[in-house]
């Protein structure tokens, strides 16, 4: 396991809250100061399904959930300080139980 990202040092923020699946997933969007974008969320209790543009990396903060690529029938385990990537133009679910489950998406 990897060392759990705590802080983002030099970052803008959009105030505005990006609202997903009736409030089961909630994020904000920030800005580094070389213009890379990502967004810090939460993911409450549910199983839910996302549709990619880019490729993304979810770096989870605390909680777990388990995820797999939409077509395949493997759930995958990831936690804190876990790591998993996603390609560009794809689906995939995610599943959230119990604790919910904090991230950061890296896009690119």
């Amino acid at each position: 396991m990897s060392s759990i990202t705590e802080t983002i040092p030099g970052v803008a923020v959009s105030t505005k809250a990006n609202v997903y699946f009736d409030g089961k997933c909630v994020s904000h969007g920030i800005t580094l100061a070389d213009g890379t974008k990502k967004s810090v969320g939460v993911i409450l209790p549910a199983t839910l399904t996302f549709s990619t543009g880019a490729p993304e990396i979810m770096e989870g903060v605390s909680g777990a959930c388990e995820w797999r690529m939409a077509g395949t029938d493997a759930w995958n385990k990831s936690g804190a300080g876990e790591k998993f990537s996603v390609p560009g133009n794809a689906k995939f679910d995610i599943r959230v139980e119990g604790e919910p489950y904090s991230y950061i998406c890296h896009f690119g």
